[in-house]
């Protein structure tokens, strides 16, 4: 069977966008054919706690609860010369069978990014020992003091970057 000018089109065509989203090394793509992931809270407990670290050339913090009615919340705000660039508010949710992490940004003054009802939302990929993907979206444990946080950023000029963070526990 010899294949057609507009299969090979849309291989290609995969092939790019794929390739365009594999690009990074530690986080990966939730695409419409991800099987669905199981995972609990429990699978996720490590990453509670008091976090502190640098990005964007400031100070960075991020503080997660501990497991309260199916989820567990947090707040991260990054400080530049010593003011509040910007904050985010959010959880990660047990939704049946799986998580799913929601965030909305707001300023200095609490002034919010997303429109009222918006949520930036990351589903699940895969659940490993000491790492849990969301779409374009990496915990990893580096030790009970440590840990990385990779997400993805999209530029103004469509351009994406894979950017860590690195955090310590905050005692």
């Amino acid at each position: 069977m010899k294949p057609t000018k507009s299969f090979l089109s849309v291989f290609i065509l995969l092939l790019i966008s794929q390739l365009c989203f594999s690009q990074f090394k530690n986080t990966l793509k939730y695409t419409p054919e991800t099987p669905p992931v199981k995972a609990s809270l429990n699978d996720i407990l490590w990453i509670q706690g008091h976090w502190r670290g640098e990005a964007f050339g400031g100070l960075t913090e991020e503080i997660w609860a501990p497991p309260l009615g199916n989820s567990m919340m947090f707040s991260f705000k990054l400080v530049n010369d010593n003011v509040v660039s910007f904050y985010e508010v959010g959880f990660i949710k047990q939704i049946g069978e799986t998580l799913i992490l929601k965030l909305k940004h707001f300023d200095g003054s609490l002034k919010g990014w997303e429109k009222k009802d918006e949520t930036i939302d990351f589903k699940l990929v895969s659940v490993e020992p000491g790492k849990i993907y969301f779409d374009q979206l990496t915990f990893e444990k580096i030790s009970k003091n440590e840990i990385n946080v990779y997400v993805v950023i999209s530029h103004d000029d469509g351009s994406h970057e894979e950017v860590k963070f690195n955090y310590k526990r905050y005692q």
